[in-house]
């Protein structure tokens, strides 16, 4: 086999076997920091070669931006990467019923943290620092308005938007582009993402995304049942629901 053909059918293998893995795009056993950790199998993953996914964990919601009531009886944490397909997809065909039944109505509070892959890079690590530089001028609830507007308008994998588009939604958003482009062009927030991945991967988060639900506590640690991948909605409402009597 000459070597053209050799590479695309790998990259039709690879791109089945994340199509067949449940909704999620997973990384291998290092921490998701450099892109040395992504996935080179030499054949498809089986269903037996995947490690047993845990069904609880135990996370904190950290100091990350909160979207709903604060006092509200259930939080739902979500890891996520901007840049990931099947996360585009729970943003547009889940999210928006969650925050209709359940965040809206103050039943439920989000808080999103990040979890780039290293194979959405260059933009994942970028837009998630972008939207901290967003919620830096505005606030949690100009962080989501910028977290809505790149889910909207990324077409995902790594190369989904340019820089250019990211400072555009600061103007778009009322934000100063000038103060948003010079916090994001410095990665002034890498620290802080590179500690939402060790604390999802401590919690048992190996792909994105991945979500955690439990009842609220005080301490700001929640211990709850963790939802893998893209899941329809019924999913969450079986998680959540329990939670709320």
């Amino acid at each position: 086999m000459t070597t053209p053909r050799a590479i695309i059918l790998g990259s039709i293998i690879i791109a089945v076997a994340i199509l067949i893995s449940g909704g999620i795009i997973k990384i291998g056993p290092k921490s998701a920091g450099t892109a040395a950790n992504a996935p080179a199998p030499s054949a498809p993953p089986t269903q037996q070669q995947a490690p047993q996914q845990p069904t609880s964990g135990k996370v904190s919601v950290d100091d990350d931006p909160v979207l709903g009531n604060k006092d509200a009886k259930v939080t739902l944490i979500e890891f996520s990467d901007y840049e990931c397909p099947f996360c585009k997809r729970h943003f547009t065909d889940v999210y928006p019923l969650l925050k209709k039944e359940y965040i809206n109505t103050g039943k439920v509070k989000m808080v999103f943290r990040d979890y780039p892959l290293p194979f959405h890079e260059p933009m994942a690590t970028f837009e998630a620092n972008a939207a901290s530089c967003a919620k830096e001028q505005g606030g949690d609830s100009a962080y989501y308005k910028f977290h809505e507007a790149i889910f909207n308008k990324t077409k995902s994998n790594g190369n989904g938007l340019t820089k250019d588009d990211v400072y555009q939604f600061a103007t778009d958003l009322g934000l100063n582009q000038a103060n948003l482009k010079a916090c994001a062009d410095s990665l002034k927030y890498a620290e802080e993402v590179k500690k939402d991945v060790a604390d999802g991967g401590a919690a048992g988060v190996s792909g994105t995304p991945s979500f955690f639900v439990g009842k609220s506590d005080p301490s700001g640690t929640i211990t709850g049942n963790i939802i893998v991948g893209a899941q329809p909605y019924t999913a969450f409402q079986s998680a959540i629901d329990p939670l709320l009597k």
